[in-house]
């Protein structure tokens, strides 16, 4: 039969050894993170969904074609790091991530017509080197060789991923009387690293408002605070990209560069820019 001082060794012997477990300075295994606290807020971050648009609040809208190189400096913070790192990731890394899985689905246009296949995609994405012959020995020590196929590369993208297109509608709601832009498609162009010399070339298109609950959970690198990281949805909410103007609605179909090049095709893109912005300025204007 067990005593009272039997049960009231054993409890305090417990409290003693909880005590020693959680002294200062002795680390947990799961004490140890890279950072000085937890990061909770992009973790739980949640989108803004956007507000009920009737056709009958729009009585003006233009759309747009945008390109976002990633040699500018200021969307540099979208195309870095190039390889993977366990505190940042990189818009295609994010993209990529997803649509492997299959939460974000990839398409072949930027109207959502014909969508990829999981497998398809997959295979667009991964490169695959030659096979080459290996010399090997056998037990006698005779040489002898041996076919082997190539590596295979899935994360080429991340280093090449040369330009990001964006697709967008300006529209003034007279509900609120403001002037809007809601992104509708994002192309992503790459550049084959066996054929550098071909340029870049659409890798696939995704729909904007399907990647946004995943953009607000990643965190974009910010280099004037480490602790006041945007999120990918906070950058394009808030337009912190460089971007000019490839195409705008016309009779055509045709892109600036089917009709301008060099200096003129940038004073084009300025003029599309200064269009929607001097049409709102006139509807405000007595």
């Amino acid at each position: 039969m067990i005593s009272f001082k039997h049960v009231l060794f054993l409890a305090i012997f417990y409290i003693v050894a909880i005590n020693a477990n959680s002294q200062p300075g002795v680390f947990q295994p799961g004490d140890y993170r890279d950072g000085i606290y937890d990061k909770e807020n992009s973790t739980n971050r949640r989108f803004i969904p956007y507000t009920h648009l009737r056709e009958g609040d729009v009585n003006w809208e233009k759309r747009v074609w945008r390109r976002l190189d990633m040699r500018e400096k200021q969307n540099q913070q979208l195309y870095y790091p190039v390889t993977q790192v366990t505190s940042r990731i990189s818009l295609m890394q994010v993209i990529s991530k997803y649509v492997l899985a299959g939460q974000i689905i990839a398409f072949k246009d930027d109207e959502f017509l014909q969508p990829y296949e999981l497998s398809m995609i997959r295979d667009k994405m991964v490169i695959r080197e030659d096979s080459a012959e290996v010399e090997e020995y056998d037990a006698t020590g005779a040489a002898y060789m041996v076919k082997k196929p190539g590596a295979v590369d899935s994360t080429w993208t991340f280093e090449f991923f040369s330009s990001l297109e964006l697709k967008e509608d300006w529209f003034f709601d007279k509900q609120k009387s403001v002037l809007e832009v809601r992104i509708l498609s994002m192309g992503f162009n790459v550049i084959n690293p066996k054929k550098p010399d071909l340029g870049e070339f659409p890798l696939f298109y995704t729909y904007f408002p399907a990647c946004r609950p995943f953009f607000a959970k990643h965190e974009v690198y910010n280099a004037k605070n480490d602790s006041e990281r945007r999120t990918f949805e906070d950058i394009f909410w808030k337009r912190q990209f460089s971007s000019v103007a490839i195409k705008e609605t016309n009779v055509y179909d045709r892109t600036i560069e089917n009709y301008s090049k060099g200096i003129d095709a940038l004073l084009e893109s300025d003029r599309i820019k200064n269009d929607i912005f001097r049409w709102e300025h006139d509807l405000w204007h007595f």
